[in-house]
């Protein structure tokens, strides 16, 4: 697939990417936290959290929605960027930071993170494309190996708002 393809699939989405997060930031949670994917491939009750992170360069505040799986008890995201032959910003953000701000549904947590290896990587990457099937299209049109972010809860936070 490659940069060029992935960047038409994600212009194609960005409507429907930020209408998302405005669903989910304005209601607190209430919605936004299971949204049908099934049109471009996923299933019907796709789990999304939001995923707070701060500008490595710009020091700016950035939240994603993010599809996520429950992996041994840690929350597992997937920097996959549509198969893009580059790494997410998000994700290039958050291996310049020790923790992370993550909300599920009406719940927030500042989290550490980690990057499974071997064996455990291979078993995570099986549950997630289970949960969420493009991405093996999405490793498929890409020569870097998709990340893996595993989140650990620290403490509680305040859930994210639309204006903060």
């Amino acid at each position: 697939m490659g940069d060029a393809e992935a960047a038409a699939i994600r212009a194609a989405r960005d409507d429907w990417v930020n209408e998302h997060l405005d669903t989910y930031l304005t209601s607190g949670g209430t919605r936004g936290h299971i949204m049908d994917v099934s049109a471009v491939g996923g299933r019907a009750m796709t789990t999304h959290c939001l995923i707070k992170c701060v500008g490595r360069k710009s020091e700016t505040v950035y939240v994603r929605p993010l599809i996520y799986g429950n992996f041994g008890g840690e929350i597992v995201v997937v920097a996959s960027k549509g198969g893009a032959d580059t790494h997410p910003g998000w994700y290039l953000n958050i291996l310049a930071s020790k923790t992370i701000g993550v909300q599920i549904a009406t719940q927030a947590f500042e989290a550490t993170w980690r990057e499974p290896k071997g064996e455990e990587r291979h078993q995570v990457w099986a549950y997630m494309a289970h949960l969420y099937p493009p991405y093996l299209t999405y490793q498929q049109s890409t020569n870097r190996q998709i990340p893996l972010v595993m989140l650990t809860p620290a403490r509680p936070i305040d859930i994210f708002s639309a204006e903060g």
